[in-house]
């Protein structure tokens, strides 16, 4: 009986994540592409930054994107609607097994460490059980998932016109120009950055959550347990404010991985210099060399995309598993 209530369990976690993953990820897939073609753009990213650099430089290597709605109107020009969308296939197929075992290995652990299999109890967690244990889940799915997520950021970077038709074009040419092993370039400052990054979303909104409850308790006078249950609204918010702490404190790290992603790709001239086959020796050269090349400037590239889909990726996902979670638990009693 327990061996059948885990197995429930495992499933609509895996199912629930999947689906949050999956809606989450194509809501926000247009801020993720331009803060991707930030990331991997060696010249400025602002207008701010290109008239701090010499302008004879600046005119012999002008930035192709250089803000957010400049960088909006060229894509919607030169690609028009989809290219938004420019590797949402395989950011799905990564996204969603990613999402599937990072709340399914999120709940085993929340499980263990609260002795309880049930989701109502994980919310009393230490707060740094919680950091822990979404830090855990989160590299057991970015490994289980990670090549899917190099595809999809060498297909939203490669612009037009396009270097690989599809995704097994893409993925038949790393295997023969890198090997195997070029199908995790970037794992390490991945798990690096994951680590924090996945900490600091599941535990600030389990903090958010708990805060959350125990304001409902203070300001409402119906049952304790209609003051336990979160609106929706309110799962929204702690969402919004969980993605919002987590992704600028990693986002160098995301700036590290995506270069070491896109090593070697043949894009067109227009979208600047490319980061050369084998360019970073180990994530600190890389950082070093960016650093040295592009200032402190180049390790946040992207954050004004990235922080602003941080915050509506983290409550479309928290809400959309929480609904299809509590959906798929009454539909499965």
């Amino acid at each position: 009986m327990e061996e059948s209530s885990q197995l429930k369990r495992a499933v609509i976690d895996s199912w629930a994540g999947a689906i949050s993953g999956g809606i989450s990820r194509t809501v926000t897939s247009p801020l993720d592409v331009i803060k991707i073609r930030f990331q991997v753009q060696l010249e400025p990213t602002s207008t701010w930054a290109l008239l701090r650099k010499d302008l004879a430089a600046a005119a012999a290597a002008p930035s192709k994107y250089t803000g957010m709605f400049q960088a909006t109107k060229d894509i919607l020009r030169e690609e028009g609607v989809q290219g938004f969308w420019r590797g949402n296939v395989p950011a799905l197929l990564m996204v969603m097994p990613y999402t599937a075992i990072q709340f399914t290995v999120l709940h085993k652990l929340k499980t263990f460490a609260s002795g309880s299999s049930k989701t109502e109890n994980h919310i009393d967690l230490s707060p740094y059980l919680s950091y822990v244990s979404g830090a855990l889940a989160g590299c057991a799915a970015t490994v289980g998932s990670y090549p899917l997520d190099l595809l999809r950021t060498i297909l939203a970077s490669q612009g037009e016109p396009k270097i690989y038709p599809n995704m097994r074009s893409a993925l038949i040419d790393i295997i023969h120009t890198r090997g195997f092993q070029g199908l995790y370039s970037g794992l390490s400052p991945t798990l690096v950055e994951i680590i924090p990054y996945a900490g600091l979303q599941f535990g600030t909104y389990d903090t958010f959550k708990r805060w959350t409850r125990a304001w409902n308790h203070r300001h409402s006078y119906s049952n304790a347990a209609a003051e336990d249950n979160l609106s929706s609204f309110q799962l929204l918010l702690c969402g919004l404010a969980a993605g919002t702490c987590a992704k600028p404190v990693c986002h160098p790290l995301d700036v590290v991985k995506k270069r070491f992603q896109i090593e070697g790709l043949q894009r067109h001239p227009r979208y600047g210099a490319r980061v050369e086959h084998r360019a970073y020796r180990n994530m600190f050269d890389a950082m070093q060399r960016i650093l040295r090349l592009e200032g402190w400037a180049g390790l946040y590239k992207g954050i004004i995309p990235s922080t602003v889909k941080a915050a509506p990726a983290g409550a479309v996902t928290f809400v959309a598993y929480e609904l299809t979670s509590d959906w798929l638990e009454s539909s499965l009693n």
